[in-house]
C-alpha cells in the first residue's frame, strides 16, 4: 500500500498535469511558510492561483473535499499573504485561491474535482 506522501505527491502531480491542460502556467509547487504549505502557485492570463490540492485512494473526491477546513483555509490565506509580500507582488494583481480534489484508485483513471475559488469570499 502506498504511504500517505507519496498518494499526495502523485495527487499533486496529477494537479499540475491537470492545470497545465487548462492553459494554467505552474508558478511554485511546495512553497512552505511559517503558516504550512502552498501546494501549487499557478497563472492564468493575468490572476495568480493559489491551489490546495488533496488526495485520497478510493472512487470518490468527497472526502478530500471535505478535508479542507475552516482552519486549513485560514492557514492557506496566511501562507498566500506571506507568498505575496515576500514575492513583493503588486496589491493590484488579482488572486484566488482554488482546490483540487484528485481521488485514484488502481487500475482506474484518476477522478478530479477543481473548485475553482472555493472559499467565495
Amino acid at each position: 500500500m502506498a504511504s500517505t506522501k507519496r498518494t499526495g505527491a502523485d495527487g499533486e502531480e496529477i494537479a499540475r498535469q491537470h492545470l497545465r491542460e487548462k492553459g494554467y502556467a505552474i508558478h511554485d509547487s511546495n512553497w512552505s511558510t511559517t503558516f504550512g504549505e502552498l501546494d501549487i502557485v499557478a497563472k492564468r492570463g493575468d490572476e495568480l492561483v493559489f491551489v490546495e490540492v488533496k488526495t485520497r485512494r478510493g472512487v470518490g473526491t468527497e472526502a478530500a473535499l471535505e478535508a479542507v477546513t475552516p482552519a486549513k483555509r485560514e492557514r492557506m490565506l496566511k501562507a498566500v499573504y506571506q507568498y505575496l509580500h515576500e514575492r513583493d507582488i503588486d496589491s493590484e494583481t488579482q488572486w484566488r485561491m482554488d482546490v483540487i480534489a484528485v481521488a485514484v484508485k488502481a487500475g482506474c483513471r484518476p477522478q478530479i474535482d477543481h473548485v475553482e475559488d472555493a472559499f467565495d469570499w
